[in-house]
């Protein structure tokens, strides 16, 4: 079987540790899925084929984002659309951030195109600066942005990104802003959305995975004023590629719990510091954060996913990101008797 490097594996981690456990390596909405949502899936008709369009969804997100129905594209989770891009696309040459979320180097990789990475540094909590403009230089042809950054949990200055796509539009190349944590973090706002048409280059990517907890049902969706893009993007996806019951809970997230992401975030506010504080008292080093989970480092200490995985926790180990190493973790947030376990076994294997 081919190398699973993500978090959320938790058959692996059940099987290692003989037994449920508690994971902190996925990071989704803490809320879960709504109720609502889960039984809409539940009652979707699985003997018909679903809309291959995704016309009832994509007008409800159209709706909720404040944009034109046909400037939504649906797809299998927002990787489904990362990889639709890189094949659809076929850039020569691409820039992404390192640390960053992999997809976006995986499905480069795969159609051959030359990855730059520009690096994003501790000394700065890893925060986008503005030394990448000088980074696009003429023969990029696509970057991928991610707000708040996966993870680190850094949202990129909506100023800088305003002159990233500017840049981005004079040389003519596309620019793809991940947003999917976006709903789940301080301050995030509406992103990118109101901005479409102004940026023509620009590709939006959102998900039902992270802000309504629907990871096993893989939907996400892309926003971009380019009706051609979306068009090809189109055709390169396989047919049905968005099951029924994903697009039923969908389409009753949007309509019954609208302010799901917000109740989240709520929460999230509350329990982040207590958690970040609570692993610098045991010495870890920690980025501070404006999303839902928590990038730190605990030197020289190389194995404390599996030390925690002994005790019933499963952490994300940050080693096969570019930019960080095999001594650097992120954990979810969660709620806040989870958060207390996550350090007191923390503690004890420390």
């Amino acid at each position: 079987m081919f190398p699973y490097t993500h978090g959320g594996d938790i058959l692996t981690a059940q099987a290692a540790y003989g037994g449920p456990v508690l994971d902190f390596s996925t990071n989704l909405n803490p809320l879960g899925m709504p109720p609502e949502a889960s039984a809409a899936a539940a009652a979707a008709d699985g003997s018909a084929y679903p809309d291959p369009l995704c016309r009832r969804l994509c007008r409800a997100i159209a709706a909720h984002d404040g944009v034109e129905e046909g400037q939504v594209l649906c797809g299998g989770g927002a990787a489904d659309l990362i990889f639709r891009l890189a094949f659809a696309l076929r850039p020569r040459k691409a820039l992404v951030t390192a640390p960053t979320f992999s997809e976006y180097e995986q499905a480069l990789t795969c159609v051959g195109c030359q990855v730059e990475r520009y690096p994003l540094v501790r000394a700065g909590c890893f925060d986008l600066e503005e030394g990448i403009l000088a980074a696009l230089t003429p023969g990029v042809e696509l970057v991928f942005l991610c707000t708040p950054n996966n993870p680190t949990g850094r949202l990129i200055s909506p100023g800088l990104l305003e002159e990233i796509a500017r840049r981005c539009g004079a040389l003519g190349a596309r620019l793809v802003v991940d947003e999917c944590f976006l709903s789940l973090a301080d301050g995030g706002g509406p992103g990118l959305a109101p901005r479409l048409e102004e940026f023509p280059g620009l590709f939006l990517l959102r998900a039902f995975t992270k802000s309504y907890a629907m990871a096993g049902l893989r939907l996400g969706y892309g926003l971009s004023a380019d009706r051609e893009l979306l068009a090809h993007l189109s055709r390169f996806a396989q047919p049905w590629s968005v099951s029924a019951p994903a697009q039923a809970a969908g389409l009753a997230a949007l309509a019954q719990c609208p302010g799901w992401p917000e109740r989240a975030r709520a929460l999230i506010a509350g329990q982040r510091p207590a958690l970040a504080a609570g692993l610098a008292e045991l010495g870890c080093d920690v980025i501070p954060s404006q999303a839902n989970y928590l990038l730190f480092r605990v030197e020289r200490v190389t194995d404390l996913k599996d030390r925690l995985l002994s005790r019933g926790i499963l952490i994300r180990s940050c080693a096969n990101y570019f930019g960080l190493g095999s001594d650097w973790y992120r954990v979810c947030v969660r709620g806040g008797a989870e958060n207390r376990r996550l350090l007191a076994e923390l503690k004890e294997v420390l």
